[in-house]
């Protein structure tokens, strides 16, 4: 397994590779890896030749009061797992490498930046779809892999790559779940005991919703207002920053059920925020 630092260095490993008919698979991450990820990396080295990973905790992404300083870093104990599941690269750049001090270019997405998580965490996403084009453009992947549980990300990222023409492939992956249904998060390592317990609720409300949108027999308003009713009853959420239904495109909230309909919610607890959602798909 290669380890490389160097953007210019990545970039002609990569163009070696496809110059030779080799396809890469790529998997962007900020460390700190779970199996979410590693299932990620699992796909990825079923559908290509090589697997590129890469790590950087990408501070535009984070605001001001955020937690860019205690996110969780773990290279040594990440770069094991990566070995055990045979990627190929893995790309592990300096900010300086990423940023050099005349850095002025950034990527913005609108709209579907603003909506959901981009509420609440202004710039957000600007950092994300910069961070990810850079990657992209270092890397050449022929498929880039997301997970499900980061469904406005995969949005904004799948609306770039499309309006930029950007030659590669997105595959969203499925979420990946605790044995009670807390969905993996490197950031659920910020739960106390007791936080963790109450985490399960998120789920469960997904779930609870999903049901009562499949019976047919309660009107939308009435299923938001349960699903609501349900996180307010964990005194540990200190906040419920959304907890609706939404379009699958365009993130509007629903005043009407549709073919597909997104299930999404967002809590703080303790010194974490936790985002999850389930797509339900009705006849």
């Amino acid at each position: 397994m290669e380890i490389l630092r160097i953007p210019k260095i990545m970039q002609e490993t990569s163009k070696r590779h496809i110059q030779k008919g080799k396809t890469i698979g790529f998997v962007p991450t900020m460390g700190a890896l779970h199996n979410g990820h590693l299932s990620l990396f699992k796909r990825a080295r079923e559908e290509n030749d090589i697997v590129v990973a890469s790590i950087f905790v990408n501070p535009t992404q984070f605001g001001p009061n955020e937690d860019f300083d205690k996110y969780p870093r773990d290279i040594e104990g990440d770069i094991e797992k990566l070995r055990t599941i045979n990627v190929d690269i893995v790309f592990l750049p300096e900010t300086k490498a990423m940023y050099p001090d005349n850095f002025l270019t950034f990527l913005y997405v609108e709209k579907l930046s603003e909506k959901l998580c981009g509420a609440f965490r202004p710039g957000h996403f600007k950092g994300v779809a910069t961070v990810v084009n850079k990657l992209i453009n270092i890397i050449k992947p022929h498929k880039i892999y997301f997970g499900q549980k980061d469904y406005q990300q995969c949005l904004i990222i799948r609306k770039m790559i499309e309006d930029l023409n950007i030659d590669t492939e997105m595959i969203i992956c499925p979420t990946i779940r605790e044995k009670d249904g807390l969905a993996m998060s490197s950031r659920n390592a910020y739960l106390k005991e007791k936080e963790r317990v109450a985490s399960a609720l998120i789920y469960k409300t997904l779930v609870a919703v999903s049901d009562l949108i499949k019976s047919n027999k309660h009107p939308l308003p009435k299923i938001k207002e349960q699903m609501l009713n349900m996180l307010k009853e964990e005194p540990l959420f200190s906040e419920i920053q959304y907890a609706s239904i939404y379009d699958t495109e365009t993130l509007e909230e629903l005043t009407e059920l549709k073919k597909n309909n997104l299930v999404a919610i967002a809590v703080k607890i303790g010194d974490a925020r936790l985002i999850d959602n389930i797509i339900i798909e009705i006849n």
